[in-house]
Order: C-alpha cells, then structure tokens, then sequence
C-alpha cells in the first residue's frame, strides 16, 4: 500500500486524503512558495524606504527638491548645491549622500546642507555630520592631494576637488 493514498474505508475518518511522501514533496513546495512570496514582497520595501528618506529631506529641510529616481539613486536639488543625490543600497553600502558644490571651496550653505541632509539620512547627530564634513573637505590641499579618504563616526567620506568644484560622497557600510 502506497504511504500517499489512504484506503477507501478511512475516508470518514476525519483525515485527509494526502499525506506527505518520505522526501517531504508538498512541504518542500509550500516552504520554496513562502520563501520566494518574502523576497518578492522584500525587494519593494527598500525603494519605499528610501523614498521615504527623501520625503523626510524634502520636509525638513527648506528648499530641498526631490527629482527622478532611477537606478536605485534619487536625484535630489538645493540653491546650496551643484548636484545632490541620495543613493540607496548599493552592493557594499546601505545608503549614500553625494553632493557637489558651485566652487573649490564650498560656502557654509553647503555644510549645512550636507550635513542635515546626512543626520537625517544615516540618523547621526547634525553636529557630528557637520565636522566630518568639515574634515573631509578641508584636508583637501598641497599635502593630502584632491582625494581625500575618511571615516568619522561609523560614516565613509571621500572628497574630491577639481579646479572649478568640490565633492562629498557620505555612506555608510552594510555591516553597520
């Protein structure tokens, strides 16, 4: 007698009809359907906290637009920047702030930018974000050269400055 089938006469008994095989078939079906239903349900809710973060942005700080989103990056705008993005989980980062100013040296509308928009963004402290802003941009120079590499407070910065403009990249890492 096969162990899937039950005789006729045990119908009534109150069991049911199939039984799981030795290897555990429909078990293995509904666990490989509850697996794959979590990671199609997962993948939107990571667009959708990011696009919460750039909502936060836009509503905490004044003048701030919130642009197209592609690619996994949100192109965001401000009088006090050049280029502002928010970019959202990459491969070895879970968020990251870019923005790039008018000029080689950046004015302090810039600093403030950056930094509230990346308190908000990686929930640190807007004074603490604001001296590793500082940091990164001003060891740009003679003796460090126009790429500066830093990490402050859990946070990776790096700097770059051309002859017309400067740059901040602020991320931070997935295991943090």
């Amino acid at each position: 007698m096969d162990a899937r089938v039950k005789p006729a006469d045990d119908e009534g008994a109150g069991h049911s009809m199939i039984t799981s095989n030795r290897n555990g078939g429909w078990t293995t079906w509904a666990i490989t359907f509850a697996l794959l239903a979590t990671l199609a349900l997962a993948s939107p809710a990571r667009a959708a906290g990011c696009e919460d973060i750039a909502n936060q942005l836009k509503g905490q700080i004044d003048g701030l637009k919130v642009g197209i989103t592609a690619a996994r990056v949100i192109y965001l705008s401000h009088p006090a920047a050049k280029e502002l993005s928010l970019g959202c989980r990459g491969r070895d980062y879970s968020n990251e702030l870019y923005a790039k100013s008018d000029g080689r040296k950046p004015k302090p509308a810039f600093y403030e930018l950056v930094a509230s928009a990346a308190a908000i963004v990686f929930t640190v402290t807007k004074d603490d974000t604001l001296k590793g802003t500082a940091r990164c941009i001003n060891r740009m120079g003679i003796f460090r050269g126009d790429n500066v590499k830093l990490r402050y407070r859990r946070l990776d910065m790096v700097c770059n400055r051309t002859k017309t403009e400067a740059a901040i990249a602020i991320s931070r890492r997935k295991d943090e």
